[in-house]
């Protein structure tokens, strides 16, 4: 269960220690097989990326729990622990659809379909709020419960269906993202879009049947507390029968609902009720007043100018002090990867030996972190390339190549230690060996998208383009920036070859040809087919060469005798190679790349731990304007910077395509221009609270989630403005037709009034929904709920790589909704009495 596949490796040893091979599987989660081995030989599971997968998945499944938990707390608190339970119930029937719509249409369960239900928990709850809400403020003015929810559905019926197209039209250009960051990430607005279509149709549907039956107002019903006592004490007695017969997961959720019932009556129903009888209600008075003195007088224009100057006091602070800027955010390690790369040509044999004293070197540097290491494994001449470069699928294995993987336990078995710690003393202790390259890596998180530092240079000549390539690395490393690990080419220059001239007019006076000698040589050298052994079904390939002792020696290839029969006179000869062929030794590319046609040569390098990418890229960038490249012959940024730059524009674009969606939702929806106007504007002044945030913690400018943050706030931000404006006209309406004899402008300043005060507890619970919703995995919570309650193992700890990896859209979102809650009850109905005294004094209708 993973976006992208992992490997587990088996490692077998014989008896006494020696290495005799692996095994490698494509399964994720279990390995689907039986291996019977001897008695002597050890079996043990190395770089074991299977387990990262299911710790991730359990970790976010862990968020959902927190999230479904924090969430159903604060309904309790807002709208009683009845009407909470119900719209708490929105959250597994939702889920449920969702899950029944992937399965229908083939969508695997991986981790950004996990991702999106943890920031679907606080909206998908958002239009269960508002539908109980309303419906329970009807049943408070006496109406029954039928009539009730008839009037309750049918007054916000029309705001929720468009506030949730609204959300759903932001995901929507997300889910045609494309290419290979795409195929990772485009999960993500697939899986929010199922849960919110979801949402709406169990909102609209299935809460509104049960509510009618169920429904009753707080404080009703509840006074018999030897009824919950005897209820609870029939649970837990069920609950403990079962912990007897060790059914531990049933045991536990009986005795835990049996609790839930006692505390609730005895605790949270009081609770409940002095929050809103006292509290809540002080703060929609005092709200009231606020929103009553805003209104009045010139001040709604000093609330608009305020929220302006922010907005560009927030800008001007972000250029002075920009926050770090990266493509994708910077993990822990889970195994660190050192490539060695010795000349080409060298001995396997070579390469081994060298690779030895590296080991020995690693294993004095690591010995103190010990603790947090599962396996060192080396690979010599075999998968030795770097998985997170896609420029490597196109290289070959070879035996000048070695790579020792270092593998880490599990976040939470590191005892706090950052393994970004081992790598950097590793890259800082480990010596540099003359005409050997040795380089450092660790997994990333997201989408194989190349080097950090990947410079293409492309031209014409091969020859002058190799020299200027060696230029512009001496170029950059005289500058002296800092950051650069180390600058290496795609390209070797120095590969050794055998050529070998054939005598063609010595070849035709034999009647010989250029093929046969060649084919001689390869069938020497590589071998030939020359029958097949069947042992049962298998076939076995029986291949004729010549043996190690002559195979690997030069002059006996070139001295072995040729057999043929001679065309002129019918006789046989056998005469050596070396009388139609001389040999010479030579150097060659290993390869010849090309883009557009010309050809290419790519410098690559990581960057070193602490230092930003983008910020290194840009100085590389700057010092390589000074570079003098010959006409015909230019460079460009590649690997991770490209990837960077395309899906910033792409992002860029979804957001502009998102808004637009959303602007003609909204005109259909109010049939106007200037109050859609007025809505949209929530979304540009939220901003101000993703930038503040980012500036006031610190934080880095993640551009894929950050982006992702960003975009989904136009959605969220527009649902509480909408049903706050919709109720302001149907105030306005209500009291038109019953007569009012107050003024026009009164009419108007009480209809804004009375929606506020009436929607401050949707507006605030929604939010704060949405929030705590994401919280668990903001601050990287980890509670593991599953085994606590089937063995009573805790397991508690915060941070891990999904806080990391998606804890920059959390926060994104936390940051913009947190001050966009703000701006929809204090700006928004600023701005609609503003553009009403504006189309008055224009001589339009509003």
């Amino acid at each position: 269960m993973g976006v992208w596949p992992q490997e587990l490796n088996l490692m077998v040893n014989s008896f006494n220690g020696g290495y005799i091979g692996y095994v490698t599987s494509n399964c994720h989660l279990q390995l689907n097989c039986i291996l019977q081995v001897a008695e002597d030989i050890d079996i043990i599971i190395v770089n074991n990326q299977s387990q990262n997968t299911k710790e991730q998945v359990s970790t976010l499944e862990n968020s959902i729990f927190s999230g479904v938990i924090l969430v159903v707390l604060v309904l309790m608190f807002f709208l009683g622990v009845r009407n909470a339970l119900f719209v708490g119930l929105s959250i597994p029937l939702s889920m449920c659809i969702s899950f029944l719509v992937f399965q229908i249409f083939g969508i695997t369960v991986n981790m950004m379909i996990l991702f999106s239900l943890v920031i679907s928990l606080g909206l998908l709850v958002d239009n269960g709020i508002v539908v109980t809400e309303n419906i329970y403020r009807f049943l408070e003015k006496g109406y029954t419960r039928i009539e009730a929810t008839k009037l309750g559905i049918g007054e916000i019926a029309m705001p929720i269906i468009t506030s949730t197209a609204t959300t759903l039209a932001v995901f929507v250009p997300l889910a045609f993202w494309p290419g290979l960051t795409g195929k990772f990430m485009s999960f993500l607005p697939i899986g929010i879009i199922v849960t919110l279509l979801s949402s709406l149709f169990v909102a609209l549907v299935i809460n509104p049947v049960m509510i009618s039956y169920l429904m009753k107002i707080e404080g009703e019903g509840n006074k018999n507390a030897s009824k919950y006592t005897k209820n609870a004490s029939f649970l837990f007695i069920i609950g403990l029968t079962f912990i007897l017969f060790k059914i531990f997961w049933l045991g536990n959720i009986l005795i835990f609902i049996s609790l839930f019932i006692v505390s609730n009556y005895f605790v949270f129903v009081p609770l409940s009720k002095i929050f809103r009888d006292k509290y809540l209600k002080a703060l929609e008075k005092n709200y009231s007043r606020l929103l009553t003195f805003l209104l009045y007088g010139i001040r709604p224009y000093f609330v608009i100018l305020f929220s302006l100057l922010l907005l560009f006091g927030t800008f001007q602070l972000v250029q002075i002090f920009p926050p770090k800027i990266l493509f994708f955010p910077e993990n822990r390690p889970n195994y660190v990867n050192i490539f060695i790369e010795m000349p080409v040509g060298t001995d396997i044999e070579e390469t081994n030996n060298f690779t030895k004293v590296i080991e020995g070197r690693v294993d004095s540097i690591i010995d103190e972190y010990k603790g947090i290491i599962e396996s060192i494994v080396t690979y010599v001449g075999k998968r030795t390339l770097n998985e997170n470069d896609p420029s490597a699928l196109s290289m070959r294995d070879s035996p000048n190549r070695a790579r020792i993987n270092i593998n880490f336990y599990e976040f939470e078995k590191r005892n706090g230690i950052n393994t970004i710690d081992v790598l950097d003393k590793l890259r800082d202790n480990i010596d540099k060996y003359p005409g050997v390259s040795i380089t450092f890596g660790k997994d990333r998180k997201g989408p194989p998208v190349g080097g950090e530092i990947s410079i293409q240079v492309t031209g014409p000549d091969f020859d002058e383009l190799i020299a200027q390539v060696e230029n512009m690395r001496k170029f950059i490393n005289d500058s002296n920036i800092p950051g650069i690990e180390k600058l290496i080419f795609d390209l070797s220059t120095r590969k050794p070859e055998l050529l070998i001239d054939f005598d063609r007019d010595k070849l035709r006076r034999y009647g010989l040809s250029t093929g046969m000698l060649a084919n001689e040589l390869r069938t020497s050298l590589f071998g030939k087919e020359i029958s097949k052994f069947k042992i049962g079904e298998d076939d076995y390939k029986i291949q004729l060469r010549l043996d190690d002792e002559y195979r690997y020696d030069v002059d006996a290839l070139m001295n072995k005798n040729i057999n043929f029969r001679n065309q002129s006179n019918g006789r046989y000869y056998q005469v050596p190679i070396s009388s139609f062929a001389s040999m010479k030794m030579s150097n060659t590319f290993s390869s010849v790349k090309r883009r557009d046609l010309d050809k290419v040569i790519t410098i690559n390098s990581n960057v070193i731990s602490g230092y930003n990418p983008t910020q290194v890229n840009s100085k590389i960038d700057m010092v390589l304007k000074n570079f003098p490249l010959p006409s015909g012959y230019s460079y460009s940024f590649g690997g991770e910077q490209q990837e960077q730059e395309e899906e910033m524009a792409f992002l860029s674009n979804a957001f502009m395509i998102a808004l637009f969606l959303v602007f003609i939702i909204i005109v259909a929806q109010f049939n106007k221009i200037i109050t859609p106007l007025i809505i949209m504007s929530s979304i540009i002044l939220s901003t101000i609270g993703v930038f503040l945030g980012l500036l006031i913690f610190n934080m880095d400018f993640v551009v894929v989630m950050t982006m992702i943050g960003v975009i989904s706030l136009i959605g969220i931000v527009v649902n509480n403005a909408i049903v706050l404006i919709d109720f302001i006209e149907l105030n306005r309406k209500r009291k038109i037709l019953n007569g009012s004899n107050s003024s026009e402008m009164e009419i108007i300043i009480d209809s804004i009034t009375l929606a506020g005060r009436t929607r401050l507890r949707p507006v605030i619970l929604t939010a704060l929904t949405t929030i705590l919703g994401l919280m668990p995995l903001a601050i990287g919570m980890n509670f593991d709920f599953v085994n606590f309650f089937k063995s009573y193992e805790l397991t508690f700890y915060l941070g891990g790589d999904n806080m990391v990896f998606f804890g920059p859209i959390a926060w994104a979102i936390i940051f913009g909704l947190t001050f966009a809650t703000f701006l929809t009850l204090l700006v928004i109905p600023s701005m609609y009495l503003i553009q009403v005294k504006l189309n008055r004094y224009l001589g339009f209708s509003s």
